[in-house]
């Protein structure tokens, strides 16, 4: 059952908790008066009803809509991990009374994990929308102005190599091949440990990728051989273990046959994934084509793509291409997961279209850097409405276009413009937008999603703290 946001306060917590509200936070004080919002607390509360039919009125107390909102925002404004979430909302009292636990009992990690998944999808757009409605109210972003960036969220994976990602599926394959195993009679099904025979290779491979010498290339390619000869029979074993269980020719415990049925179901997942590693492996490594396509980054994070942004110290990332969306009063208007790795030509319209839907009219004023240049972007953008488009153009100028782009509204946008630069770096290493840590797909656009959540109360915040103390002054 959902628990409700009124709760009664315990009686011996009341001295307490007057002597936390004299402690002052001034970045939690002012979001926490915006989370106050029943709108907010209703998108959560509906959310939380869907999983479940009967869920607001029967089964075991869950926690509270508020609490969980509160959570979530406090997470992503600190940039904790669930561990760290858990032990400062354990052990501080400030961040006990902004989450509204005051003397109740907290929640472990595992809880919050599971929890927040529920606040993804259309309940997140919901919330960063009524964040961005709450802003435009106040007149900290009325959406006259926008400038726009592409950007990379770095995947929580390691650094793909093929080598790595067989010794992965080695390793996911037996532990499910033992998982079911111990669900049969004893013996029924044979285990093979390989993972120091992988290990093993693993050290060859590398240590054959550090020479010089004429014979390591050779030395390489016999590595890989041996390494993906573990890996095809392993393979075997797993799709000949599935189609026993699935014909009925193996006899599972009766008090095992849900952790049977759940590590088969991982297996029929994870089987497609491991052969085409075998598959761009033989390709690379034997064949010599260095472009397969749609190559695999990850067992885990499939989506994973490369990204090449042309930058010196990092020529390839891996991850998802996230466009940036900002509005005056350091608003991020809208932060989109594109797919692949797209030309910044190709974001253009995209950004316009979400800015004239979230705010109802097109921007006075768009500009991005020379990368979003094109002549049909400079008509779209007229054509929606845009009177000031700023877009550098690229290559030989012509006197025309240098004179116009050294008109002083046209040089007063480009450096209005380049304030986002600052925007995505507060974003990467404030608000630790530099990588997904959620798992998936839904879970990477979830992450992305709070991440900008988190900065625009942030921003809101303080715009709003600022405005008080000036108006008290002028008083």
């Amino acid at each position: 059952m959902i628990a409700p946001p009124a709760r009664q306060v315990d009686l011996f917590h009341s001295p307490l908790d007057k002597q936390v509200s004299l402690i002052k936070d001034d970045l939690l004080d002012p979001i926490d008066k915006l989370l106050d919002d029943p709108e907010l607390l209703a998108l959560v509360r509906d959310k939380l009803s869907r999983r479940s039919p009967q869920s607001t009125r029967t089964g075991r107390r869950s926690i509270a809509p508020d609490r969980l909102l509160r959570c979530c925002v406090l997470k992503h404004v600190k940039a904790w991990s669930f561990r760290q979430l858990e032990r400062e909302v354990r052990t501080n009292l400030v961040y006990r009374r902004f989450t509204r636990f005051d003397a109740d009992l907290t929640p472990d990690h595992v809880t919050y994990s599971r929890n927040f998944t529920a606040l993804g999808g259309d309940v997140m757009e919901a919330i960063d929308r009524l964040v961005v409605n709450k802003a435009q109210d106040q007149a900290v972003a009325p959406g006259r102005k926008l400038r726009t960036d592409t950007t990379v969220v770095e995947s929580n994976i390691h650094h793909p190599t093929d080598s790595g990602l067989l010794a992965d599926g080695v390793r996911v394959l037996t532990r499910l091949i033992r998982r079911v195993a111990d669900g049969c009679k004893p013996g029924a099904v044979t285990v093979v440990n390989h993972g120091r025979a992988v290990r093993n290779r693993l050290i060859e491979i590398i240590r054959a990728s550090k020479s010089t010498a004429a014979s390591a290339k050779g030395r390489m390619t016999d590595s890989y051989r041996k390494l993906v000869k573990l890996t095809e029979a392993v393979v075997s074993q797993a799709a000949d273990l599935c189609k026993r269980l699935h014909d009925g020719g193996l006899e599972v415990v009766a008090d095992a046959e849900l952790a049977v049925e759940g590590a088969v179901k991982r297996l029929d997942e994870f089987l497609p994934l491991v052969r085409r590693v075998l598959h761009q492996t033989k390709e690379r490594v034997f064949e010599g084509n260095h472009h397969v396509a749609n190559k695999l980054l990850s067992l885990f994070e499939t989506h994973t793509q490369v990204i090449r942004k042309g930058k010196l110290s990092k020529p390839v990332e891996f991850g998802r291409l996230v466009r940036i969306d900002e509005v005056e009063g350091g608003i991020v208007s809208r932060a989109e997961v594109l797919e692949g790795n797209a030309a910044d030509t190709n974001s253009w319209k995209g950004a316009l279209v979400n800015h004239r839907k979230t705010f109802g009219h097109a921007p006075r004023m768009a500009t991005a850097d020379r990368g979003f240049f094109s002549a049909r972007n400079e008509r779209q953008a007229r054509a929606m409405g845009v009177k000031k488009v700023v877009l550098p153009a690229r290559g030989r100028l012509s006197a025309k276009r240098r004179k116009l782009e050294r008109e002083r509204w046209f040089r007063r946008a480009r450096r209005w413009r380049s304030g986002i630069e600052a925007r995505i770096a507060t974003l990467k290493h404030r608000f630790a937008m530099v990588r997904a840590t959620y798992k998936g797909e839904a879970g990477f656009k979830r992450y992305v999603g709070w991440t900008v959540i988190g900065h625009n109360l942030v921003s809101l915040a303080r715009v709003l703290v600022r405005r008080r103390a000036l108006a008290a002054k002028d008083a």
